[in-house]
């Protein structure tokens, strides 16, 4: 098994590393297509800002060749959100994977949504995971549910905290900041 962590700029990539380790898996940091393209498995992580981050994957074509991977590709949070239509976030177009797209909370309550969520979920990725388990989330922008929809979440509105199409899968929350259970959905990831 070789893993990929996709290298855009984005934040937060210790701590998935830290996680993969965990589990016995050493994964490559790289902006490199060969490198990512020759992954078994890759990871597109984010924590930053939408289009400042599709500015930096069009700057080096990883925008044309993430679309194109044709092996398992997790997309989280930032990562998930450039992977639908487009992001209210600095009028943001995205690369289309997942048929939906990303806008910003309008809610009285607190933004960003911060700390831990119960998420309603079905599907490989969460193999052995009880539905209604609590997943870590910081976020300002949510996509909205949709037919890749696989993981619901609720602050004042539902919203897609996990999709999955083809080989592609996104989590609006952070696996790498969950405990056992985001353990063990990047482990069922691993196992793809």
């Amino acid at each position: 098994m070789s893993v990929a962590i996709i290298d855009y700029g984005a934040g937060n990539i210790q701590s998935i590393r830290f996680a993969l380790a965990r589990l016995g898996v050493s994964a490559t940091l790289s902006s490199d297509p060969e490198t990512i393209q020759s992954a078994s498995h890759i990871i597109f992580p984010g924590v930053g800002e939408a289009s400042s981050a599709m500015a930096k994957l069009k700057s080096t074509q990883l925008d044309t060749l993430i679309p194109e991977l044709a092996q398992p590709v997790l997309g989280i949070c930032l990562g998930m959100q450039l992977m639908c239509n487009s992001s209210e976030e600095g009028n943001t177009t995205g690369l289309g994977i997942f048929d939906t797209e990303v806008v910003r909370f309008t809610t009285t309550r607190n933004v960003p949504h911060m700390g831990w969520n119960e998420v309603k979920s079905s599907g490989v990725l969460f193999d052995k995971i009880p539905n209604d388990s609590h997943f870590y989330l910081v976020h300002s922008y949510y996509a909205l549910p949709n037919e890749d929809t696989v993981g619901q979440c609720l602050y004042d509105v539902n919203f897609a905290a996990a999709m999955a199409k083809n080989n592609f899968y996104g989590t609006q929350f952070h696996p790498e900041k969950s405990g056992a259970m985001g353990a063990q959905l990047l482990q069922n990831f691993l196992s793809l």
